[in-house]
């Protein structure tokens, strides 16, 4: 169902920016699906809440809990955050939108190896997903930012990404009479009229956030419904979760990622230079990056930072042979 809101407002982006002035737009008022509306606020219900095992220690029970999430929003603001992202206002040329590398049916990536950043730029890494990002506390596949509104920074002002400029994007936003009054809904409480960055980032951050896949065939499985799935994936599961594979070692459930920096040692694709990753910043990771959620991985391939694996296949293949092995 999800898919499906976040398509319609494909459409709605898009074209938000060619709307006569008389049209008016009304942000939701209700909260996005696993969200329910306390305080005027939107706050993430699942029934992980209710287990108090940690994520991220050890190889993780299928009762695990979560970890802190980003909630809290209003649904105005989720909703504003929806069209901006979306909307190729965001980018300098108006070409890109957040979206163009972020699809909904390709698992918030974008079924490339590399990124393409405007006037087709080709950019050094993979795009990843951004299924329960609200829940990370590393950003980026170098873990080199640690909240959303700080994330975003770095694609938004990147010249080869949407090369855009903070003095740019905020006189579109403002010379916008639709979106001048759709921040004003969802900032109503804000000192000053006019849209800042400040807003741009909480509102596409609120979004994000609202972003949550916590109800597979897995997730029910995990909460006790035995028939929800079929025997060989109940066979992988436990092959997964075995001190043999040790993938759940990394890939802790519920989110499939412990959230940590791994250093195992993909080889990159023909043509590129060695990224070293978290090495920029701590040189003990050099060549480490962000273990990855593996929610909806089916829709993201190529896998690894540079898409250097084209099949989940490829990639199982590479751990059989032991990590490390494929680079000096």
């Amino acid at each position: 169902m999800i898919i499906k809101i976040i398509l319609s407002a494909i459409a709605l982006g898009h074209a938000i920016a060619a709307i006569a002035d008389d049209q008016r737009f009304q942000l939701s008022t209700h909260c996005p699906p696993g969200f329910q509306l306390t305080e005027d606020v939107c706050q993430l219900r699942s029934l992980y809440q209710r287990y108090d095992s940690l994520q991220g220690a050890g190889i993780g029970g299928l009762k695990t809990g979560l970890p802190f999430v980003r909630d809290r929003f209003t649904p105005q603001q989720i909703d504003l955050g929806k069209f901006l992202f979306f909307d190729p206002l965001m980018s300098r040329d108006h070409s890109l939108s957040c979206a163009s590398c972020h699809h909904p049916d390709k698992g918030f990536s974008d079924g490339k190896a590399l990124g393409v950043g405007i006037k087709g730029k080709r950019l050094d890494r993979s795009t990843p997903s951004l299924w329960n990002i609200g829940f990370f506390s590393k950003l980026l596949w170098d873990g080199g930012s640690s909240s959303l509104e700080d994330q975003m920074k770095g694609p938004l002002f990147s010249e080869e990404e949407m090369g855009n400029d903070p003095d740019t994007v905020l006189e579109d936003l403002n010379s916008n009479s639709i979106y001048f009054d759709l921040f004003k809904e969802a900032f109503p409480r804000a000192s000053k009229a006019n849209i800042t960055l400040d807003k741009v980032f909480t509102a596409i951050a609120a979004f994000e956030s609202s972003l949550i896949s916590l109800n597979s065939r897995y997730d029910q499985y995990a909460h006790g419904y035995d028939n929800a799935l079929k025997t060989n994936e109940l066979v992988g599961l436990n092959i997964f979760r075995s001190s043999v594979s040790r993938c759940s070692e990394c890939h802790n459930p519920p989110l499939f990622s412990n959230q940590q920096i791994a250093v195992i040692g993909t080889p990159e694709p023909n043509g590129l230079e060695f990224d070293q990753g978290a090495g920029k910043f701590f040189p003990s990771q050099r060549g480490g990056f962000r273990v990855p959620t593996l929610r909806n991985i089916a829709l993201t391939a190529p896998y690894m930072h540079s898409g250097r694996f084209e099949s989940l296949r490829d990639v199982v293949n590479f751990y059989n042979g032991g990590r490390g092995h494929a680079i000096p």
